[in-house]
């Protein structure tokens, strides 16, 4: 057993030190557009199918079709737009329906899943900042930080869906006061790292969690009834939208090659990240 525990181990230690092209872009105005709308058609895509086909038959789809896209994510070699953008908006459906099913299935409060959810992500961050000493999107050149930047995108999701649901019913502000928000509190990372020299690292991901509650809330206003203040447009319809909304940004993407990350010089040096 000693033989083989030390094989399995040297494999895994071999497969996360692989060097690979980077397979994150980088951020500019459109990735966060984008961003924004895979959340909002995330929370609206899930409430839609949750409530045609039941969570029984939903949840298993939604996590079948989360692993098929992060499936071909981990084999493509470099950053394919319409592969990496499909990953993140199959996390933004399965990460509201996770939030969710803890709620409405288990009768878990917003504010004890929020604080769940914060609990996991903050030990997501523990150990990959441990593994691999660098919590950098930039660094992301082996699989295993692949799967670590993976893993903590999905608990963001879970994390975003129901900080989100916390505000806008437990704290009764409704959807569009709690889109409002969290549209203010987002400029603070902005604010932080531009003007005041808020560490690169920490305005990203503080940034990235505040997009799904931002981009829910406003989706839930405009498809939740009048009766519930909003514009009662459906789920399905705003769905619709939203995705229509996606793939246009995702041909501009790969049209311009905008986002696309420089797999150049620059990667000698990501490889070997320090801590940020």
């Amino acid at each position: 057993m000693g033989t083989r525990d030390t094989g399995l181990r040297q494999a895994w230690e071999s497969a996360g030190e692989r060097t690979t092209l980077k397979k994150v872009p980088e951020v500019t105005a459109l990735f966060w557009i984008t961003k924004i709308l895979t959340t909002a058609m995330g929370e609206t895509t899930s409430d839609f199918l949750v409530h045609r086909l039941g969570p029984g038959v939903a949840v298993p789809l939604g996590g079948i079709a989360l692993v098929a896209t992060l499936v071909v994510q981990f084999r493509v070699d470099r950053y394919v737009p319409w592969a990496y953008w499909l990953a993140v908006s199959m996390v933004a459906v399965f990460g509201t329906m996770a939030a969710d099913v803890l709620h409405k299935g288990g009768g878990i409060p917003y504010l004890v899943s929020t604080a769940f959810f914060s609990v996991v992500l903050a030990g997501v961050f523990v150990v990959w900042n441990r593994s691999e000493g660098t919590l950098s999107i930039h660094s992301i050149v082996t699989p295993r930080r692949e799967a670590f930047y993976w893993l903590t995108v999905i608990t963001t999701f879970a994390l975003g869906t129901a900080a989100g649901d916390l505000t806008a019913t437990t704290f009764g502000l409704g959807y569009w006061a709690s889109g409002v928000l969290f549209t203010v509190i987002i400029a603070v990372p902005a604010v932080g790292h531009w003007k005041f020299g808020m560490d690169e690292v920490l305005a990203f991901w503080f940034a990235y969690i505040l997009t799904r509650p931002l981009g829910a809330s406003f989706a839930d206003w405009l498809a939740v009834s009048h009766a519930r203040d909003g514009l009662a447009w459906g789920s399905g319809t705003v769905s619709l939208l939203l995705g229509v909304l996606i793939v246009g940004c995702v041909a501009v993407l790969t049209v311009t090659g905008a986002g696309t990350p420089d797999n150049g010089a620059g990667q000698a040096a990501d490889q070997t990240a320090v801590p940020e």
